[in-house]
């Protein structure tokens, strides 16, 4: 069954081909974590650029996992390994034809040629397991990328499914991401709210010079505004994370419908 899909849908970014599985897995998957910063008007930039090193930092690290462990091959595995079990393994788990030029390279290491008509048998039953519309609403849901591995004939049914699943996590990580944003807003109120209390406190002190006060005026009312956008942002995050969350049970019906 099908699900109607935001015509705006689009694949992500795929990675290396032939990534295994469990490299590629959850990587889009990553939840948003707060860091939580003293420093008020500095917040935004730190954390877009500690999750933009986070996030490349993971890429690389995964990219090169995949090009490195997926086909590495012992000269015995070369010799002994059942091309057609290799074939099927790496199908089922939707690895790219890439692969077997993987596993080719590793054995020419060690003087062995594959069997390539029993791996190209294999790998097409295995595809016939990985590319039911089960798994690409799995897929889809968890982050991960499809690779376009799916025979023609199973292609529309695998990725209309993995687009109904990829559409379910969108709506889920906005949902965390504004949670994510209404923590860190309320964060900084309360460090602007302990500078204004200590603000006041200086102002009335019998200590504090003319001068002095002068500046803490001015800062008191900088703290002042910004306390009162803040408190605004954060009652339209609010409004935003409400309506989110409906539209995302909303669709959470309408994909239960459809069986998924």
């Amino acid at each position: 069954m099908q699900v109607t899909l935001d015509t705006n849908s689009h694949f992500p970014a795929c990675g290396s081909p032939g990534l295994c599985e469990s490299c590629h897995s959850g990587l889009h998957g990553l939840p948003d974590r707060v860091f939580q910063v003293e420093i008020p008007l500095q917040w935004q930039r730190l954390t877009e650029q500690i999750m933009n090193l986070k996030t490349a930092g993971l890429l690389i690290m995964t990219a090169l996992l995949g090009l490195s462990g997926c086909a590495t091959m012992t000269a015995d595995e070369c010799v002994m390994s059942d091309w057609h079990t290799l074939g099927f393994e790496d199908g089922a788990r939707g690895y790219t034809a890439d692969q077997l030029g993987n596993r080719r390279k590793a054995c020419a290491k060690h003087g062995v040629a594959p069997d390539f008509e029993a791996y190209q048998a294999g790998r097409e039953e295995g595809l016939r397991q990985y590319c039911q519309p089960s798994r690409g609403f799995s897929l889809g849901s968890s982050g991960a990328n499809y690779n376009g591995v799916c025979p023609g004939y199973m292609e529309a049914d695998f990725v209309d499914a993995y687009n109904s699943g990829h559409r379910l996590y969108t709506l889920q990580a906005r949902v965390s991401h504004a949670t994510n944003q209404i923590s860190a807003k309320k964060h900084e109120l309360d460090t602007s709210r302990n500078r204004m209390r200590a603000a006041e406190a200086t102002l009335i002190s019998a200590d504090t010079s003319v001068e002095d006060r002068v500046l803490v005026m001015a800062e008191l009312k900088d703290l002042s505004e910004r306390t009162g956008q803040l408190e605004a942002e954060i009652d339209q995050l609010i409004a935003d994370r409400a309506q989110s969350k409906q539209t995302l049970a909303n669709y959470q019906s309408v994909i239960a419908a459809a069986g998924f």
